[in-house]
This record gives structure tokens, sequence and C-alpha cells, in this order.
């Protein structure tokens, strides 16, 4: 399996899983807004680097393979979190 197709999965499932709690926020507390909107603020970092993967070839395929990889995992665990909060 590819890096790239690795992490189109990674995002794929991150999408589905931001999808979901986002239903489940806007229903939810409100307590959860402000830390929602910096989650989202963070998706669309990755979106944006995820849709500009031609333009980012030229860069060293590690170092954005690390910077994706860091900020998968944070947005991961941070809905991993809002999860349980939400019960």
């Amino acid at each position: 399996m590819t890096e790239a197709t690795k992490s189109a999965k990674v995002f794929a499932r991150l999408r589905q899983e931001r999808d979901e709690l986002r239903l489940q926020a806007e229903l939810g507390k409100a307590e959860f807004r402000d830390e929602w909107q910096e989650l989202e603020r963070k998706f669309q970092k990755l979106e944006s680097r995820v849709s500009g993967a031609a333009k980012e070839a030229r860069e060293s395929s590690e170092e954005v393979g690390a910077a994706f990889g860091l900020l998968a995992d944070e947005l991961a665990q941070s809905y991993r979190n809002i999860r349980a909060r939400l019960g």
C-alpha cells in the first residue's frame, strides 16, 4: 500500500468521524463549540494539505508524511475526546 493510499484512508476515516461528531456536537452542548471550531480549522488545514498533494510532491515525502501523520493523530485524538465527553 502506498503512502498516498494510506493517507487517503486515514483522511477518509477522519472525515467520517468528523461528520458524525459534527451532528452530535450541533445537537449537544454549547461547551464544545469553541473546541469544535478549532478542530474544524485543523481539519481544513489537513484537507488543504491532502488536496494540494501534487504541489507538495516537490517537498520531501518524509516531511509531508510526518506533518500529515502528526496532524491526523492530533485530530483523531481530539475527536475521540469529544466522543467520550458526549457520552
